[in-house]
């Protein structure tokens, strides 16, 4: 079946609802107008630098009309070799690249590299470690989704939400700033556990967050879920089918909003998330309408973990006791001479992995990261590849936008939500 064939074609007249080939519509639009002699396609450029790509991202649109007939997205523009920088660092200096992947979910890729990282050094990453890092990962989630409810919202003329949406999302940087230093890109994550503990006050700052954000969360709701304009801008508009979602390989909210409950916290457990009790959101319409509500749902799913990760979070270690891995607590470097050649080797060499190859999928705001590492033995990796979700997303836009108008393209690319830095990688 063409791709053509596959799109909604409820927003295109009847005349080019009839009509599958190009030649066919150009004839009959012709025909049905007296007015209309002849009908030119026109390409149309968006980007690299529109408001409404998320990044620096470039369509070619091509038009009959009001319609989409063809989208070709031009990629490359951000491109910044993070895959093979990876390959001339040592393991734990690639922390500092991971984050930069996806600065909006930027815990997310720090997670799915460290995991990938600690199976093959077989680590042990103490309990309060793993704790933190499933509080962190869930608040890069919710930072992430209010940014794009914010946003895509934006894209489609409201923009009372953006702020109230930035309002929690301030909140969510301040926390981040609080127990790492860093608003945006934070490198905290170390293999083998985290660079240092938490402050003693940060759980009490959290909790105080999460009391009052499912309110929050309604609010939202309340401010355009319902309204008319909004449903007519995205119920129906930009469908995606549970099988053709599947066979571009989406994930992620995208995927669930088709119907598909595929979420890696459940499917493959990492970071304990089998033992935490939460919903997987899913949505049978895959329309735009049910990418923007899934993501609302998400929002209370990732602040019910928060809650239960809290009552978790015990005292003790975070960071693996062993010594190839970690670095040595900064006391013991004034009183033992063990301490300090550890400390330079690691510094100076890094750690030797042994050899082998990993892959640990990891749910991010935007679907499955992940990153195959293959080590030849060496302190740095022979080769990195990162599975990106926004760059597998960006497949999906054609089959959403062909057949639409215009204006529902801006809608679709809004709810596909990609980072142009985790495609030009």
């Amino acid at each position: 079946m063409s791709l053509k064939e596959r799109q909604p074609k409820s927003k295109q007249p009847e005349s080019i609802q009839q009509e599958s080939s190009l030649p066919e519509r150009v004839g009959s639009l012709t025909a049905n107008s007296g007015a209309l002699m002849h009908t030119e396609i026109m390409s149309l450029n968006v980007g690299p630098q529109h408001p409404s790509t998320h990044g620096v991202l470039r369509l070619v649109v091509d038009m009959d009309g009001e319609f989409v007939i063809k989208v070709t997205p031009h990629m490359g523009y951000l491109h910044t070799g993070f895959e093979k920088t990876f390959e001339h660092r040592t393991y734990q200096q690639g922390v500092t690249y991971a984050p930069r992947t996806d600065y909006l979910h930027s815990f997310g890729h720090e997670l799915a590299w460290v995991l990938g990282v600690e199976k093959l050094m077989q680590a042990d990453v103490p309990e309060r470690a793993t704790t933190v890092r499933v509080i962190l990962h869930e608040l890069g989630r919710i930072s992430s989704h209010l940014v794009f409810l914010g946003t895509a919202l934006m894209d489609l003329g409201a923009i009372t939400l953006f702020f109230y949406c930035f309002r929690e999302k301030e909140a969510v940087q301040d926390l981040f700033e609080e127990v790492c230093g860093y608003r945006m890109n934070q490198g905290y994550f170390r293999v083998g556990g985290l660079s240092r503990d938490i402050p003693d006050d940060w759980a009490g700052h959290v909790q105080t967050f999460c009391d009052t954000f499912d309110k929050h969360v309604d609010e939202y709701a309340s401010m355009f879920a319902t309204n008319p304009i909004f449903l007519d801008r995205a119920t129906g508009v930009g469908v995606i089918t549970a099988e053709a979602a599947i066979d571009l390989g989406l994930t992620g909210p995208n995927l669930r909003a088709s119907g598909v409950p595929l979420d890696h916290r459940k499917a493959t457990p990492y970071c304990d998330y089998d033992s935490y009790e939460f919903n997987v959101p899913t949505s049978q319409k895959g329309d735009s309408h049910a990418r923007f509500l899934l993501r609302l749902e998400e929002l209370r799913e990732s602040a019910k973990i928060i809650r239960q990760a809290l009552k978790r979070l015990k005292p003790g270690p975070v960071k693996d006791p062993n010594r190839k891995i970690s670095l040595p607590p900064r006391p013991e470097l004034e009183s033992s001479m063990e301490a300090v050649i550890h400390h330079f080797k690691l510094v100076t060499e890094g750690f030797h992995p042994p050899l082998g190859e990993v892959y640990v999928p990891v749910e991010t705001a935007r679907g499955e990261v992940g990153y195959y590492i293959i080590s030849d033995g060496g302190s740095m990796p022979y080769r990195v590849k990162i599975r990106a979700p926004s760059f597998v997303n960006l497949q999906a836009l054609e089959y959403a936008c062909v057949g639409g108008q215009f204006a529902d393209l801006i809608t679709v690319l809004a709810t596909i939500d990609p980072v142009l830095g985790d495609v030009d990688r």
